[in-house]
């Protein structure tokens, strides 16, 4: 935990430091501490808060994640796969069409957006005698992603280029809108949802040992899974509502930690935060400078760097 810390805070340093215009670490540290100084503008209006609300989406999305896994039983859950953050986008993209202003409204849109994604995913993986198979629940989350994603292509297509534009943040993901609003917003929504996963940490840890088992020693465990399905969704709809669909993040970073660290959710949820921030952060630093002054969307970059590392991870647990 000691060394996550050490790497969170390098890499942020690091986020802080690359950009489109090169300023040297003097000019930086000097802008930090005089507003007044050359760079200042874009050191403390964009990068710092840029690298700050990609350090808690990511390690949103790395908790949800390990929540969803724990809950459904299954290493390959996330909310990628199992269409939440669809639904949060196409929330959002509807929202933005309709003209709300962006902030509480957009992400209110996603919130409801990702609730009846994962409503629609549990009622198609319902199978026989109402028992819920996770792969089920895999391939549900997948058709209703892409369902969403069809729609959400649909309006937009339709749509005006100045919506397109404004509203094409919620299907490729990025920080290009982070600024201390969002990043006020963001985090004031996200850590009562964080502090609730912290605290299912036990809960967490009985569910791995079956329902009856968990239920004789003081669980809840329908109680825990629709809470910990809620809160993960509205932590998913947050993420997309500032900063757009970014996949893979809660899958690779997760099953990494547990190797790492142990599958114990009192270390393993403030773990996954960390790394989950630290990846987040320099996938979006990649995403500035691989084709600058062009930038690439931080979700293809999660994606290109995420799917080798997760199917390396893989072979090596089935080893």
């Amino acid at each position: 935990m000691t060394l996550l810390v050490l790497v969170s805070a390098a890499t942020m340093l690091f986020g802080v430091l690359v950009g489109a215009v090169r300023l040297t670490p003097d000019a930086i540290w000097t802008a930090l501490l005089d507003p007044a100084a050359p760079g200042a503008s874009i050191v403390r209006n964009l990068r710092v808060p840029r690298v700050i609300l990609g350090f808690g989406v990511g390690g949103a999305l790395a908790m949800a994640g390990a929540t969803l896994q724990a809950v459904i039983g299954n290493p390959l859950a996330e909310p990628w796969l199992l269409g939440l953050s669809g639904g949060a986008s196409l929330g959002a993209v509807m929202a933005v069409v309709i003209g709300l202003p962006a902030g509480w409204s957009v992400a209110a849109c996603a919130t409801v957006g990702a609730l009846v994604a994962i409503v629609l995913v549990y009622r198609i993986a319902v199978v026989a005698g109402r028992r819920l198979d996770p792969r089920v629940l895999l391939l549900a989350g997948v058709v209703v992603g892409a369902f969403a994603s069809a729609i959400s292509a649909a309006i937009l297509a339709v749509a005006d280029p100045f919506t397109f534009r404004a509203a094409a943040l919620w299907l490729f993901g990025g920080f290009a809108g982070a600024s201390w609003g969002v990043v006020l917003r963001f985090l004031l929504a996200a850590l009562p949802g964080v502090l609730v996963l912290i605290w299912l940490a036990r809960s967490l840890d009985l569910l791995a040992l079956g329902d009856e088992t968990a239920t004789a020693l003081g669980a809840d465990a329908g109680r825990v899974r629709r809470l910990a399905i809620l809160t993960t969704a509205v932590l998913t709809a947050l993420t997309v509502s500032v900063a757009g669909v970014i996949g893979f993040v809660g899958l690779v970073v997760p099953h990494a930690m547990r190797w790492l660290i142990g599958p114990l959710h009192r270390r393993l949820l403030p773990g996954v935060f960390l790394a989950g921030g630290s990846f987040t952060v320099l996938a979006d630093a990649i995403a500035r400078t691989a084709l600058a002054p062009a930038e690439l969307p931080v979700g293809v970059v999660t994606a290109l760097v995420g799917v080798p590392l997760f199917a390396v991870l893989l072979r090596r647990s089935v080893g």
